[in-house]
């Protein structure tokens, strides 16, 4: 009879454990990057479930080799730890986890996409048990759980918004709109005066997603114009329903900011006005600028730069260096984009701007609606999905947010 423990090679069963936990560090940063789309997310899925396959069919050895790794205290590891602890539905092996997500409460994001790959099956009985804990971290666990798997977690998110612990009330009024809770909103208007940034942040923009054009959108514009921790989020959601007059002046106030000038070509591009067009040419010609106007040209304008030829040399390199006196040791936010040739982009614009009209919205060349929109979601990258989702969301605020870091097959292409 066939013995899996016999037929284990341990440097084999090691080295899948290392690469699923590599993968999945790759996959964290892929989801909200500038050039993987959904058939690389799942391409990336799959090599990371070959290496889980791997730890499976070794059988105890496999566990073994991933409990002593969880020593490490690492997001990869807990997250292939908490996989193989929650398919087995040993109780010893997800304390475990457990207790070294405890210990080390930053690979709390591990564990969470470990609770999201597996099936639902493998859930019974878990996510419930941590949303009745009395520790307020779990019930952060459980409520995040429930959100990727777009599940309501009903009394026991209306109650995580009022919350004393902050990281849960926080991460619950997230949730509020992400799960396109309605029937929260006077909640989340009532704590739009809240001494902490975060519940101020966190309860206007689930209000603005969940239809609110008020009070909650204005706190967005403020933290958008006072450049806030919170910009980039709050771009995402108030630059799509504001009128164009007021996107201008929101703009203005960082464009006329040296050092907001990077997020006022953002800006541009996630407000989908080709007014802005012309300027971000010229910004293309600053290397300090060139990949990230290029990145709002291509989103707004549905031109690949590289598939289509308007690359160039240029742009500036930023992040570690060979340099052994350099101490900068932050990776290049536009690493992955690609830089434009202003001139070509230009004769691009000269030959196709009579199909853009100022004023109109548009999202990857296209006017935005449902139908533009359910594209993107196929086809874009994931920066262009997430804008689709968004501009989805706010149109039908009882709708869920889609989930674009989903598991590419089993989950997000389902639901497409």
């Amino acid at each position: 009879m066939f013995d899996p423990a016999k037929a284990v090679i341990p440097h084999i069963i090691d080295q899948h454990a290392e690469e699923a936990s590599f993968l999945w560090l790759l996959r964290n940063n892929a989801v909200s990057a500038p050039h993987y789309d959904l058939d690389d997310l799942a391409k990336l899925d799959d090599r990371i479930d070959a290496h889980l396959d791997g730890l499976r069919i070794a059988g105890d050895y496999g566990w073994q080799v991933c409990s002593e790794n969880l020593q490490i205290k690492e997001s990869g590891e807990v997250f292939v730890a908490a996989v193989l602890a929650l398919e087995g539905q040993l109780v010893e092996r997800i304390n475990l986890v457990y207790e070294i997500v405890e210990q080390a409460p930053e690979t709390i994001n591990g564990l969470i996409s470990a609770f999201g790959w597996v099936e639902k099956h493998n859930l019974q009985g878990k996510v419930n048990g941590l949303l009745i804990s009395s520790n307020p971290f779990w019930r952060q666990v459980g409520i995040s759980t429930c959100v990727i798997h777009r599940v309501d977690p009903g009394k026991f998110l209306e109650q995580a918004i009022w919350d004393e612990n902050l990281p849960l009330r926080t991460s619950s009024l997230k949730a509020v709109g992400k799960l396109g809770r309605v029937d929260l909103k006077v909640a989340l208007l009532e704590q739009l005066k809240h001494a902490n940034a975060q519940v101020r942040f966190w309860s206007a923009w689930s209000a603005v997603l969940l239809g609110d054009r008020g009070q909650a959108l204005n706190i967005l514009c403020l933290d958008i114009e006072g450049n806030s921790e919170f910009c980039l989020p709050a771009m995402q959601v108030a630059l799509r329903v504001i009128d164009t007059q007021s996107v201008k002046k929101t703009l203005k106030v960082l464009t006329d900011n040296k050092e907001t000038l990077r997020m006022a070509i953002v800006g541009a591009g996630i407000s989908g006005d080709p007014v802005y067009i012309p300027w971000l040419i010229q910004k293309m010609r600053v290397a300090e600028h060139a990949k990230v106007a290029g990145e709002a040209f291509s989103h707004l304008c549905g031109v690949d730069l590289a598939y289509q030829d308007m690359e160039s040399e240029g742009g500036v390199e930023k992040g570690p260096t060979e340099n052994p006196d350099d101490e900068s040791v932050e990776m290049d936010a536009d690493e992955d984009l690609p830089c434009p040739d202003p001139d070509k982009v230009q004769q691009w614009w000269q030959d196709n701007k009579d199909s853009f009209k100022p004023g109109i919205r548009y999202l990857y060349g296209k006017p935005v609606n449902t139908e533009q929109c359910s594209w993107v979601l196929k086809n874009g990258t994931q920066r262009l999905r997430y804008a689709a989702a968004v501009i989805l969301a706010l149109m039908q605020p009882e709708q869920v947010l889609f989930e674009i870091c989903g598991i590419g097959k089993r989950q997000q292409k389902a639901l497409l």
